[in-house]
């Protein structure tokens, strides 16, 4: 058996260069050493490498807090605001996005503004916003805001200005109004060469562009109305148009019967008869001021001569006596086709028309019939109240 062994290891490669040798037991259980770690190349411990390392290192770092600033800053700009209730800002005009900015961190509108601004200029909007007064939402985030401040879309405020004002009546309304600037113009504006309308504004607006707006408009209505007239009015020119319009509109707010009371004037003027009418008395006496409201018209003031009493003058007066609207100005270019030659009122608000003196004669007895009746009801209400 033993030279068989010695046969075995003859026969492997080797066998003989490599003696067997006996361990003990605790060496047989002691741990044996690994491979050794390779060696470090020397450009690996270069402190280029090194340095290298820690720019990489530190390019992450500052991206990943850059994206969280950024995400931040978005949610930041997104969400809901600070202001508690709605409330109005004054953006002025020529301001910047610092000073805007500024300006509504103040208020409480905004958490912070430097981020207002980045928002701005992450959308392109540092230089849009747009100056006015604005309505700004409770809660209103700095998105909502910047939206509604490039928009454009201010508070607007308006003022009226109704047919049958005088120009001095409309342009005390343009003075009155809080919200315009600026001061009035100095030099007079013809009569009745405002263009009643309601003009809406952002405050701040100046008072002298409301009105070149009003007379630029009236200009314009007046010469397309007359430009549309029946060809045989007896009207000269403009003044002599716009000064018709504003006696219609003076006698009747009616708009089914204008284009009557008008047919009523152009119709005397052809047949050289004065026009008589109530309302140029008024404009005589009182002027653009107007009449006061608890002053009746005496029979003095009827005889009275002034260059507007078209009781005592003959023809049209010198020029209008209040603000005609588009619709007395469509009634005297285009008046209805009738013979009627008076008018008086009918108790109803509106006016019963006649071609002949007895008919209107028979008018007006009815009429002053019902101005007894009510001063007489007005009386026994007054007793019964006491």
């Amino acid at each position: 058996m033993t030279s068989n062994s010695a046969d075995q290891a003859g026969d492997q490669p080797g066998a003989a260069s490599k003696p067997i040798v006996a361990k003990t037991a605790s060496e047989a259980l002691r741990p044996q050493a690994g491979t050794p770690p390779p060696r470090r190349s020397k450009r690996s411990r270069s402190q280029f490498v090194v340095f290298l390392n820690f720019v990489m290192s530190a390019v992450v770092l500052v991206a990943i807090a850059g994206f969280a600033a950024v995400w931040y800053g978005k949610h930041l700009f997104e969400t809901q605001g600070p202001l508690p209730t709605a409330d109005t800002v004054m953006v002025r005009d020529g301001a910047g996005s610092i000073e805007i900015a500024e300006l509504l961190e103040r208020r409480g509108m905004i958490t912070d503004a430097r981020v207002f601004r980045l928002g701005l200029r992450a959308h392109e909007n540092d230089s849009r916003l747009r100056a006015g007064e604005y309505a700004i939402p409770a809660h209103a985030s700095m998105r909502d805001i910047m939206d509604l401040l490039v928009s454009g879309r201010s508070i607007l405020h308006s003022v009226t200005i109704p047919e049958g004002l005088t120009v001095m009546q409309a342009l005390k309304r343009i003075e009155e109004a809080e919200h315009l600037a600026g001061d009035m113009p100095a030099e007079p504006l013809e009569e009745g060469m405002l263009a009643a309308d309601t003009i809406r504004f952002s405050r701040g607006m100046q008072r002298q562009e409301v009105i070149a707006r009003l007379k630029a408009d009236q200009q314009t209505l007046v010469e397309s109305i007359w430009a549309r007239r029946s060809p045989d009015l007896p009207l000269k020119d403009l003044n002599e148009f716009v000064t018709l319009a504003s006696i219609v509109e003076k006698e009747t707010g009616r708009g089914d019967e204008r284009s009557r009371v008008a047919s009523v004037f152009i119709n005397r003027l052809k047949k050289g008869m004065r026009l008589q009418s109530d309302p140029t008395i008024v404009y005589g006496i009182f002027g653009g001021e107007g009449k006061p409201s608890d002053r009746p018209i005496y029979r003095s003031d009827i005889d009275k001569p002034t260059p507007y009493n078209t009781y005592t003058i003959n023809g049209l007066p010198p020029g209008p006596i209040a603000i005609p609207g588009r619709a007395s100005l469509e009634a005297v270019a285009n008046p209805s086709k009738t013979d009627d030659l008076y008018f008086v009122a009918d108790g109803t608000g509106g006016h019963v028309f006649a071609k002949t003196l007895e008919d209107h004669n028979a008018n007006v007895a009815r009429w002053r019939q019902i101005e007894r009746q009510r001063a007489s009801a007005a009386g026994e209400a007054a007793t019964s109240e006491e």
